[in-house]
């Protein structure tokens, strides 16, 4: 004989065993604050206690909200996009929000279009979008939501919509800042795609503050995209250069490109930082413990996390916010960096 299952817990049996009504046990689960701290604590360790969890479709069904947000993003497997995904993720948990992500198969605005509408056919009550690139922005920017959109992107000149990021161009002007104190002045940037708004960005904060010490600006070279490959190549190169062609240092636009100048260096016999001071973006997992440990700017990306969710919930609440929030980023000094020693 098959046993019967057993039957999960309900709403009723929380308040029967707390001593409470229904509508009590609602209210605490909704954080109403009408609820005295004491019943609370009995509603919470009924909770406990019975092992109770909220069923979240019949509480859709009751308030007419899913407690869900939307996420899309590029699928792209680089470390910025993928950890601002993982950033909002638990940003919304702690929120207690539930998250559907979605990934573009292509940037254009009818791949744009289709996710949305998949997106809104859940019942999601806000979305982020994580656009990295101008064709990702363009699309979002092309489409009218009947909910609030917050897109993740470090553009110049933000759009109509609401907007967050960690400032790409401040970052930046840390790491050249910090290249110029240790007194070099044949400082490089090795740049990433053009198409990114973080590569473009990263560049003005560069130009910056090389124009603000007075220095010039002809020292950028393009990566053409953000790979440890493409950074070892460019690497080989500027090894090769002699006397005053070569720079004392090279701020990279991210850390894999920093990795691969570091073996282009070592194996062509330029000593970092003796010869060439190295700076990346990031400060991925492991910076610490390249040989030498990198000097990186560091993107706060649980704060990215946050400051998203806080953008969107105040807009779901209909409360003002700021429409462009730029969150600032964090020099990280470690050995690959030293003053010139020629």
């Amino acid at each position: 004989m098959v046993a019967a299952r057993r039957r999960a817990p309900a709403m009723a049996d929380v308040a029967q065993v707390a001593g409470v009504s229904h509508q009590t046990v609602s209210r605490v689960l909704n954080g109403h604050p009408s609820v005295r701290p004491q019943t609370r604590a009995r509603v919470l360790a009924a909770i406990e206690s019975l092992g109770y969890r909220r069923n979240s479709a019949a509480r859709a069904l009751v308030t007419s909200r899913s407690a869900t947000i939307g996420v899309v993003t590029t699928g792209s497997p680089l470390y910025g996009p993928t950890s601002t995904l993982f950033a909002i993720e638990r940003a919304a948990r702690d929120a207690g929000y539930f998250v559907s992500v979605a990934a573009l198969a292509s940037y254009d605005g009818e791949a744009m279009r289709t996710v949305l509408e998949h997106l809104m056919s859940q019942g999601v009550e806000g979305i982020v979008v994580i656009a990295p690139q101008d064709d990702v922005a363009a699309a979002v920017d092309s489409f009218s939501s009947p909910v609030p959109v917050v897109l993740v992107a470090a553009r110049e000149g933000a759009g109509t919509g609401l907007e967050v990021a960690v400032d790409q161009r401040a970052g930046a002007r840390l790491a050249t800042e910090h290249l110029v104190s240790l007194g070099h002045e044949r400082i490089m940037h090795l740049s990433g795609p053009d198409d990114w708004f973080d590569a473009r960005e990263r560049v003005l904060g560069w130009r910056d503050a090389m124009a603000d010490a007075g220095l010039g600006t002809a020292g950028l070279l393009a990566a053409g995209d953000w790979s440890a490959e493409r950074g070892y190549r460019s690497g080989l190169g500027l090894a090769d250069r002699t006397g005053a062609a070569r720079p004392t240092a090279v701020f990279a636009g991210n850390d894999q490109l920093a990795l691969g100048l570091l073996r282009a260096f070592w194996e062509r016999g330029v000593r970092v930082p003796d010869d060439v001071s190295v700076v990346g973006f990031d400060d991925v997992e492991g910076a610490a413990y390249l040989v030498p440990a990198l000097t990186t700017v560091r993107q706060p990306f649980d704060e990215l996390g946050r400051e998203c969710l806080d953008v969107l919930v105040a807009a779901l609440g209909d409360v003002a916010v700021a429409r462009d929030v730029a969150i600032a980023p964090r020099l990280v000094v470690r050995s690959s960096t030293a003053p010139p020693t020629g």
